[in-house]
């Protein structure tokens, strides 16, 4: 769904960094979908996500939010990247 403009899913309370480092970790599943994305980066980019967003329910919200905006799923993603037996992978 590349070239399409929607919108985040974002918290108010989060500083600067914190929203920086969470449009990261979305530009990364992003690029898993798109180009597909090395794995140690993306995971990188998840634990950053996890430690501002430490809920699983608050997690599955914002991928809920993020797939219907975007068509892409945070939880797949993820799970693609833990599961890769290269250094890549790619979201098809």
């Amino acid at each position: 769904m590349s070239n399409q403009n929607y919108q985040y899913p974002l918290d108010a309370n989060w500083t600067k960094t914190e929203l920086l480092q969470v449009i990261a970790f979305y530009r990364a599943v992003e690029q898993a979908y798109e180009q597909g994305c090395v794995v140690a980066r993306f995971l990188a980019a998840y634990q950053d996500f996890k430690q501002i967003v430490p809920s699983k329910s608050e997690e599955k919200r914002i991928d809920r939010e993020f797939t219907q905006a975007s068509g892409y799923s945070i939880y797949r993603a993820v799970q693609a990247a833990k599961n890769a037996t290269r250094n890549q992978f790619q979201m098809k």
